[in-house]
């Protein structure tokens, strides 16, 4: 699947300075609609977590034509959430709070494109991290 990169840095970047709050909104759209997934959260520090959340994408994003360090972090990302209790049923809803928020967060310019960019990205993303959870669970 070739993902449209000049879409995911674009729109990336209209959410860039609104990092904080974009990390607050996502974490409250997914225990409002996913409520099991908070227990996972009990004992995390969630300030320091939102700004996890922010690294992880931007290393993403930013990094998305540099295969090799993205797919390595990803792997590494799923190990450490099978550490955390994250189960693989649970990456669907991860990524459908993701595009719920993106949409929010992008307003008008969430167009048709731009949500198929995303989803074949959380798509991608989900599967490397899978592959980096497969090694360890």
């Amino acid at each position: 699947m070739a993902l449209q990169v000049e879409v995911l840095q674009e729109t990336f970047q209209q959410i860039k300075e609104q990092t904080d709050e974009f990390a607050i909104t996502f974490y409250e759209n997914l225990f409002h609609d996913y409520p099991q997934i908070q227990p996972l959260f009990a004992r995390t520090n969630m300030m320091e977590q939102r700004k996890h959340l922010v690294r992880a994408l931007m290393l993403t994003i930013e990094n998305i034509r540099d295969t090799e360090t993205v797919n390595d972090a990803l792997k590494q990302l799923g190990e450490r959430h099978v550490q955390y209790g994250a189960l693989k049923e649970y990456y669907p809803d991860f990524c459908a709070t993701l595009l719920k928020t993106f949409e929010l967060y992008l307003g008008e310019n969430w167009t048709a494109e731009v949500k198929q960019a995303w989803i074949d990205a959380f798509a991608a993303i989900s599967q490397l991290m899978l592959k980096g959870a497969e090694k360890i669970a």
